[in-house]
């Protein structure tokens, strides 16, 4: 029987647990306000100097207007090249994801070593942005698309194998245990009960990473790796910013036309996975022996008949040839072996500091004026039809300009240094962090805000009490994912000139100083696992 004093013991101990939520919700927003303060000084952000930059921020967009795009041809091909770069690195990456998620998955019963193996390579590969793989593979490959299609595949894997092998263990064991007992194979019953029915999830996520590749792929070009970034790189170089101008402006079309058509093939994707016999494999039909066509079974069919055409299409750009592989091949290892061993320099720390703290305070910023416009956005405080609609239109065209063209842009206005990656980073947060917050208050639950409007309680009563509580966990953990970001953002941005390790990363490749390039990437990993295992424990703690 239980004992008097564990009875007494046991609704306390209910009690902390469910009040740790709190204390983690108050201490992960107060680490990172202290992380922004101190952000603040190191990067000198200063009233006088935010007004000084943004007046020379006007005076650089004068110079840009009006946007001239030159040779529309060229400029046409080179979009077409990109468009080229993205569709094959994230098929290659959804193929090799497969594989990898399968032994990575708890699930998976094969040799201990093969899944940590796994395992290592999507961390490995999801901690170091696209742009850093882009440096190292124009390195070996040379100038060219080449490049930017394996940086794009490499780091894609990172994020789709977690993803699917996160799809792959939440399913039921039942049916791929009745598969096992009629005397399946191994592959035989992973195709017909795991795969199959992580399809609809696999293909958006696919989608979902698609059409962050196409954002990715826009900017390669500023490292040598093909695109559209190429023009970019160049007209800048030349001080040509109306070339420039057009040039951002035909990304940022490019990119919300192909997010269109992404969130729509996504969406479609969803319904299709929510409906019941709709999602079958087949068609149910009176004769039982005869294959059924249906209206789903035939968009599937000619859907992924479509994406293998444009991926071998793809795949034909590439300019791919076994000399050139074996040419490569060579290289490749000389430049491992320059990698050994990994020196970790003075200057290696402070880049590395100066970036996490970039993307933290940027972070921050964007935060506080993200919740800011997605509280505008939504109808729970201000119910305003024309302002949600302007706010929401000037989120997506925030985020339809990478943050590398931001910080070329600052970094042209205001100079070198952190101060212009914090600007370009605060707006992405900004525009990610509104998105982010504006879909989860739309999803919060009704009732409690009905009942607690029925008592007589005005919209700012409803909000604190109603919608606040249930937005608590999501605020955390869509900061969290945007903090994620940034920081892989501002690992990068000084290629540009914008603050952080990405000069110090571009000069030793371009010097040839391997093993410091080795130090940076195996930095940046374990800064980027940490702040992953700390994301974990607050989701933990949270949600």
């Amino acid at each position: 029987m239980t004992s008097v004093l564990e009875r007494d013991r046991m609704p306390i101990e209910k009690t902390r647990k469910r009040s740790s939520p709190g204390k983690a919700a108050l201490l992960v927003p107060a680490a990172y306000i202290a992380v922004a303060a101190f952000g603040v000084w190191w990067i000198d952000i200063r009233p006088a100097a935010l007004v000084a930059g943004f007046g020379d921020l006007a005076n650089l967009v004068k110079r840009m207007v009006p946007p001239t795009t030159g040779d529309t041809g060229s400029l046409l091909a080179l979009a077409l090249e990109t468009l080229w770069i993205a569709i094959a690195g994230t098929g290659l990456a959804a193929i090799v994801s497969v594989a990898l998620a399968a032994a990575a998955s708890r699930r998976f019963v094969g040799p201990r070593a093969v899944q940590l193996a796994a395992r290592a390579i999507i961390v490995v590969t999801r901690s170091v942005p696209s742009l850093v793989f882009a440096i190292i593979f124009v390195r070996i490959f040379g100038l060219g698309p080449l490049a930017g299609v394996i940086a794009i595949a490499l780091h894609s894997v990172g994020m789709i194998g977690k993803m699917m092998a996160d799809v792959f263990e939440e399913q039921e064991q039942a049916p791929h245990d009745a598969v096992a007992a009629v005397g399946a194979s191994r592959a035989q019953n992973f195709v017909a009960t795991t795969l199959s029915r992580a399809l609809p999830a696999a293909t958006s996520l696919v989608l979902y990473r698609l059409d962050i590749n196409i954002r990715a792929s826009a900017v390669l070009g500023l490292v040598g790796a093909g695109g559209i970034g190429v023009a970019l790189q160049t007209a800048i170089g030349s001080l040509n910013y109306q070339r420039a101008a057009g040039i951002i402006c035909v990304i940022v079309v490019m990119l919300l036309v192909l997010e269109a058509v992404s969130y729509a093939a996504q969406r479609a994707v969803a319904e299709h996975a929510d409906v019941g016999t709709e999602a079958q494999l087949y068609a149910i039909r009176s004769d039982r022996a005869k294959l059924g066509w249906n209206r789903g079974r035939i968009m599937r069919t000619v859907g992924a008949l479509v994406a293998a055409v444009l991926f071998l299409a793809s795949l034909s750009q590439l300019s791919f040839s076994p000399d050139r592989v074996l040419r490569a091949w060579d290289t490749a290892l000389a430049l491992m072996a320059g990698f050994v061993p990994p020196v970790f320099t003075g200057s290696v720390f402070v880049g590395i500091f100066e970036s996490v703290i970039m993307a933290i305070t940027a972070t921050t910023a964007g935060v506080i004026f993200g919740l800011v416009i997605a509280v505008l956005s939504t109808r729970h405080l201000i119910r305003f039809e024309p302002l949600s609609l302007l706010l929401r239109g000037a989120i997506v065209l925030m985020r339809g300009v990478p943050d590398i063209i931001y910080a070329l842009v600052f970094v042209a206005a205001l100079g070198l240094g952190p101060f212009a990656g914090f600007l370009a980073l605060s707006i992405s947060c900004t525009a990610l962090a509104a998105k982010f917050f504006t879909d989860s208050l739309a999803k919060v639950d009704p009732a409690p805000l009905r009942a607690l409007e029925a008592t007589g309680a005005n919209r700012l009563q409803v909000f604190v009490s109603g919608v606040w509580p249930q937005f608590v966990p999501a605020f955390i953990s869509n900061s969290l994912f945007t903090s994620d970001l940034a920081l892989r953002e501002s690992a990068v941005l000084g290629i540009v000139g914008a603050g952080g390790i990405g000069f110090l990363l571009d000069e030793s490749v371009a010097t040839l100083d391997y093993q410091v390039t080795a130090g940076i990437i195996i930095g940046l990993i374990v800064v980027v696992v940490a702040l992953e295992s700390t994301a974990r424990w607050a989701r933990k703690r949270v949600i």
